[in-house]
């Protein structure tokens, strides 16, 4: 099996890649990620995944492609189905071509390591582009080991993000604190 990985982030790639090696499998690591937002958060990313791929001596491929305006562009009529109508498609359709076009026979993702995603819908667009580029996809429910990775991941001192990745997920994360920090505070009122 020569297997492109598809990864988000440094921090969710940890788990998944010592559970691939723990079962004999030495994935290549995939960087397309053109949905994450602003520029600086890009960058953060990319960057740390770089200095931990050198670091455990993982071969690793960056694509580089801040896409800004193409993101605005493919999720602004219904921004509630951004993950799955574009986030995922995008970046899962980018991994198969390269993959194909490089000699690899099967993809998987590191998004299937995050309980913050649409497992399923995830899963099924990527059996779907697998099929469509003749290529095998490496189904792996790393979920169980989210944590553990996450804690390896602040012991490894990586950087750790605090939102999925686009400019709207942000939004998500600050307006949930929110709704929590005006909950918290009502109950203080009141007793």
């Amino acid at each position: 099996m020569k297997l492109l990985m598809h990864t988000c982030c440094a921090p969710c790639s940890v788990y998944c890649i010592d559970s691939l090696r723990k079962e004999g499998i030495e994935p290549t690591i995939y960087w397309y990620n053109p949905n994450i937002h602003p520029y600086m958060e890009y960058k953060a990313r990319r960057d740390c995944l770089k200095e931990y791929t050198q670091s455990i001596d993982i071969k690793a491929i960056f694509e580089e492609e801040y896409g800004l305006d193409s993101f605005c562009k493919n999720v602004v009529n219904n921004l509630n189905t951004r993950c799955a109508d574009y986030c995922y498609k995008v970046r899962l359709e980018q991994t198969a071509k390269y993959a194909k076009e490089n000699g690899y026979d099967t993809i998987t993702t590191t998004l299937l390591v995050s309980p913050y995603q649409n497992h399923e819908k995830l899963k099924e667009i990527a059996e779907q582009i697998a099929k469509k580029y003749e290529l095998n996809f490496l189904y792996r429910d790393f979920r169980i080991g989210f944590r553990e990775g996450q804690t390896k991941a602040r012991e490894l001192g990586l950087y750790m993000q605090k939102y999925c990745g686009c400019i709207f997920s942000e939004e998500d994360r600050y307006s949930k604190q929110i709704e929590k920090d005006n909950v918290n505070h009502k109950i203080i009122k009141t007793t």
